[in-house]
């Protein structure tokens, strides 16, 4: 189910917080628009979400640091 587009997806939201509001809002719907298909859209509705936000600042953290 792993795929390119779910990885790119996946990565988007980490870096992009208003993607990321969008998504929490509606996860299936912003999933679907980025191309998923309705298994992958499940998936990523599926997620989870304390994590995905620990992750999101965690690599805003790392990005803030690099010189």
């Amino acid at each position: 189910m792993n795929d390119r587009k779910m990885e790119k997806f996946l990565a988007s939201l980490y870096v992009d917080a208003k993607l990321r509001a969008r998504f929490l809002d509606a996860p299936r719907e912003e999933a679907k628009r980025a191309g998923l298909n309705p298994e992958q859209c499940d998936a990523m509705a599926a997620i989870d979400r304390v994590g995905l936000k620990m992750a999101a600042q965690s690599f805003e953290r790392k990005r803030k640091k690099k010189p």
